[in-house]
C-alpha cells in the first residue's frame, strides 16, 4: 500500500531539502512545484492528499495560489498548511481567509511540521 501523496510548492532549495528529509522517514510519497502556477497545475494534476504551500512564490502567490485551488470543486476540500517566513501579524487571518487548513511559520522544527502533517492526514 502506497503512502499519501504530499504537494509541496516551494521555490527555496533549502526548504525542499529539509521538507525531503523529513518526509524520507515516513511513508508519505513527496511531489514538489517551485512556483504557485506550477504548484495549481501539479495539484489539479496529481490531487494530493495535503499541500504545503509557501506564501513568497514566483509568478503567483501562495495566498492566491490557495485561493485558485479553494475555488475548484477538485481541489477544494484538499487540506492546505501555509508555510511562511513572514510572521507578521496578520499573515495567519490572511492565509485562513485564502482558505488554509493550517499555518506554520519560519522558522519551524520539522518535527512540528511533520505533526501539523499527520494531524490533517495520518499516514496510514
Amino acid at each position: 500500500m502506497s503512502g499519501k501523496t504530499i504537494l509541496y510548492v516551494e521555490d527555496n532549495e533549502f526548504n525542499l531539502k529539509i521538507v525531503r528529509q523529513l518526509l524520507s522517514r515516513t511513508s508519505y510519497r513527496l511531489i514538489e512545484a517551485v512556483d504557485g502556477e506550477q504548484g495549481v497545475a501539479t495539484a489539479f494534476r496529481e490531487l494530493p492528499d495535503l499541500i504545503l504551500m509557501d506564501i513568497q512564490l514566483p509568478r503567483l502567490s501562495g495566498l492566491d495560489a490557495t485561493r485558485k485551488l479553494r475555488a475548484d470543486p477538485k481541489t477544494a476540500a484538499i487540506p492546505i498548511v501555509v508555510i511562511t517566513s513572514f510572521a507578521l501579524s496578520g499573515d495567519s487571518e490572511k492565509a485562513k481567509e485564502a482558505g488554509a487548513s493550517a499555518y506554520v511559520a519560519k522558522p519551524y522544527s520539522p518535527r512540528e511540521l511533520l505533526q501539523v502533517i499527520r494531524n490533517l492526514v495520518p499516514e496510514n
